[in-house]
């Protein structure tokens, strides 16, 4: 694990395999093991660069709410770290909101995106209120309820039926998240810009994934960012919720392989 400054915060990443670099951005409130599974696919082709995004996992949150650009700018210090000029990034739900806003600021070091399970419009006033509640709810009675409350959210119905292990996996990497952190993080979430129109402007080759069970973003935002990123493709895996490359890291490897192995 390597550990560097950012801004306020000392944000830690982890280097996997040899080749040509990728960055790998886990979703909330996971951190980078969230990868692992899927790398065994990846890791013997590919430099896999898997940091802990800002106040997840080993990584400080800083001061303030963290936002999608502390988040940015603290993936390029990441890349920078690690020598990495430019690289075909991918993102899972807070992952995709911080590459619109990477994209936005340096698009030049994006050589190709994955997007899953995120979605490109802002929060709705209801979805902020939401994050903003629980905020205040797990500053005032700890993370572990709001963890709860999440799982059946995060995973899809099967893999919380069929699948206690990845259950628990997930509840573990969660853990690492003090209540401060987490409250960051959903605010930061909540002020979000809309990057809509940002989707028009993406210009390199884009793969868009979601999972049949996802409820909190799923095909509907899918679709959306594909009829707006030109040339972009899009795959939905069965039996997988808004986790789908932890859920099914096996079939998203194989397609994450083939993406890449086409930029």
């Amino acid at each position: 694990m390597q550990r560097i400054k950012s801004g306020d915060a000392g944000i830690v990443y982890r280097i996997l395999g040899d080749g040509p670099s990728v960055v790998l951005l886990h979703p909330f409130p996971a951190d980078h093991e969230f990868w692992l599974p899927v790398a065994q696919s990846l890791s013997t082709r590919y430099r896999l660069i898997m940091p802990d995004l800002r106040g997840h996992g080993d990584s400080d949150i800083g001061e303030g709410p963290a936002s999608m650009a502390k988040h940015a700018a603290d993936i390029a210090r990441v890349m920078d770290d690690a020598d990495v000029g430019r690289a075909p990034m991918v993102g899972v739900s807070i992952g995709g909101y911080a590459l619109f806003e990477f994209w936005r600021q340096q698009r030049g070091r994006v050589a190709a995106l994955g997007l899953c399970n995120t979605k490109a419009s802002a929060d709705s006033p209801e979805a902020q209120a939401g994050r903003l509640q629980a905020a205040a709810d797990v500053m005032e009675r700890g993370t572990e309820p709001f963890f709860q409350s999440m799982i059946p959210r995060l995973l899809g119905k099967t893999t919380c039926e069929t699948r206690p292990d990845l259950v628990e996996g997930a509840l573990q990497m969660m853990r690492a998240m003090s209540p401060a952190d987490v409250a960051a993080v959903q605010r930061g979430m909540a002020e979000r810009p809309d990057s809509v129109d940002t989707l028009k402007t993406i210009s390199v080759p884009t793969l868009l994934v979601t999972g049949e069970e996802d409820i909190l973003t799923g095909v509907n935002e899918a679709e959306l960012m594909h009829r707006h990123i030109a040339g972009s493709e899009v795959r939905v895996f069965p039996k997988a919720g808004h986790y789908s490359p932890w859920e099914q890291p096996e079939a998203v490897g194989r397609l994450l392989r083939q993406f890449l192995d086409g930029v």
